[in-house]
């Protein structure tokens, strides 16, 4: 190890054990007055958080595994929840994309420090069709559909000059014509069959909820849900 190696490695080892998680008043959680489905306590959830303050409430990390069963990991963002399941958006193309083709598991987590609250789903991920997935990359920005029209996400990079004369192109093209397509972006859904809601406790008495589902059907029906507490 260099000696800049080991001062970064020193700093790091001095500023990590003086960090403070929830430095807030955390609110109380009754997992026995919830309702009875997992996406009705989402969507209330969120909701406090993005009225706490909380930085980019629909930043998600998505965990996904490759063809050898080796898990890989991100942070994108949430495009809908409803009673399909949890939306998310990327090239087929891309490391994600070919993941969930050969593997269409997936599970994602939420975190809000604000609320000391997290959240975790996991189920199978399936991509909506071509239209449903134009029409996503429709109602975004002209940034995001110039970050969609470079392209090539996940191959490897040649140079940073590279990826300016793609993007200035892919700029220009998104301001002529804002419904330019994209053709591997693609709309993915998670249908959750396991959703754990956690509340952060001063005291570390964490609350952990989880719903399981109990029968195939649509997500709304609160009769396909099971609720159990799980240990801190």
């Amino acid at each position: 190890m260099s000696n800049d190696e080991a001062d970064e490695q020193q700093a790091f080892r001095a500023v990590l054990p003086e960090l403070r998680v929830w430095d807030t008043e955390l609110p109380s959680f009754d997992p026995g007055a919830v309702p009875q489905t997992p996406l009705t306590l989402f969507h209330r959830w969120f909701v406090e958080a993005a009225a706490a303050g909380q930085t980019e409430p629909h930043a998600m990390t998505l965990a996904t595994a490759d063809a050898d069963g080796r898990p890989d990991v991100r942070t994108l963002l949430l495009h809908d929840a409803d009673e399909r399941g949890w939306h998310f958006a990327s090239h087929a193309t891309s490391a994600k994309g070919r993941q969930l083709a050969g593997r269409p598991w997936a599970a994602l987590g939420f975190y809000w420090p604000a609320r000391g609250r997290q959240i975790r789903v996991r189920g199978a991920v399936s991509a909506a069709g071509p239209q449903e997935s134009r029409a996503d990359l429709g109602v975004r920005s002209t940034g995001a559909l110039a970050s969609a029209l470079t392209g090539r996400q996940s191959d490897v990079l040649g140079s940073s000059e590279e990826l300016a004369r793609a993007s200035e192109a892919a700029w220009e093209r998104a301001r002529a014509d804002p419904r330019a397509p994209a053709p591997t972006w693609t709309r993915y859904v998670l249908a959750a069959d396991e959703v754990e809601f956690f509340q952060g406790d001063a005291r570390r008495r964490h609350v952990r909820l989880r719903y399981r589902r109990t029968t195939p059907g649509p997500a709304t029906n609160g009769g396909d849900w099971s609720r159990e507490l799980l240990w801190p």
